[in-house]
């Protein structure tokens, strides 16, 4: 886990003055004293186990509902608080009650969540209708070409239906990149490519079939903003609560 991330846990602090004789030990590595009683013993590895017990770490206060939490998802963890103990989630990282993200990500996916305790905001931000619009940095594999830039600006017939205007265009390997794990794999023969991709939709593992149907596999997606928020100076794993203010109206524009 990233250095300075939050998960739920104990926090274990135990205060009394060190052992100065070696002897029985408990479960944990702590020696008892070779003097004393046995029950002696036992009221002192009592004591300890009810202070590991009874020192969790406080939850944060709920977040008022006129703010935001953002947050940079890490690479395998799932965009909800529930899970069935096999992969990592939310809550496993923003510890704060009553909030619910607005707009998700797939675990395959890394980059800015934005979550709320407001319903009328969660859907102004996650809405299709509402066209708010949200960039990706996304490392294809290939070179793109006029032609496929074009098609994903114009819009791409994935189908079951055919994807809205977007911007895109090419750019280096973003100077903030932090290294994956795992790591994208590597072909030496085929190059990769960075594409800054900005919707307005975000149907289910669009921006991926987007690309894949202009030739270009996607290797890596990182979101980097959702309407005025976006990824500045927030590391993986780590979130902020920011005030929502008012929510502004966000258009794509043409570069």
């Amino acid at each position: 886990m990233p250095a300075g991330t939050a998960r739920r846990g104990f926090s274990v602090a135990v205060g009394d003055p060190p052992f100065e004789r070696s002897g029985d030990t408990c479960a944990g590595g702590a020696e008892f004293p070779e003097t004393g009683s046995r029950a002696a013993k036992n009221v002192q590895l009592s004591s300890i186990l009810t202070r590991i017990v009874t020192a969790r770490r406080a939850s944060p206060a709920p977040v008022p509902r006129g703010e935001v939490v953002l947050f940079n998802k890490p690479f395998g963890v799932l965009c909800q608080f529930s899970g069935d103990g096999t992969r990592a989630t939310l809550a496993e990282f923003v510890p704060v009650p009553g909030i619910y993200p607005a707009g998700r990500l797939d675990a395959d996916s890394e980059g800015l969540v934005v979550l709320t305790a407001d319903g009328a905001l969660q859907a102004r931000i996650s809405h299709p209708r509402h066209k708010v619009p949200k960039t990706y940095c996304v490392e294809v594999e290939g070179t793109p070409s006029v032609a496929a830039l074009a098609s994903l600006a114009h819009g791409v017939d994935l189908g079951d239906f055919v994807t809205a205007p977007a911007t895109v265009r090419r750019v280096a390997a973003p100077a903030w990149l932090w290294p994956r794990d795992p790591p994208v794999r590597f072909r030496k023969s085929v190059p990769t490519s960075w594409l800054e991709l900005a919707i307005a939709e975000g149907k289910h593992r669009q921006v991926r079939r987007m690309t894949a149907a202009v030739g270009l596999p996607t290797l890596r997606l990182i979101r980097w903003s959702v309407g005025p928020w976006t990824l500045a100076d927030l590391p993986p794993g780590q979130w902020r609560a920011l005030p929502a203010g008012a929510m502004p109206k966000c258009t794509l524009h043409e570069r």
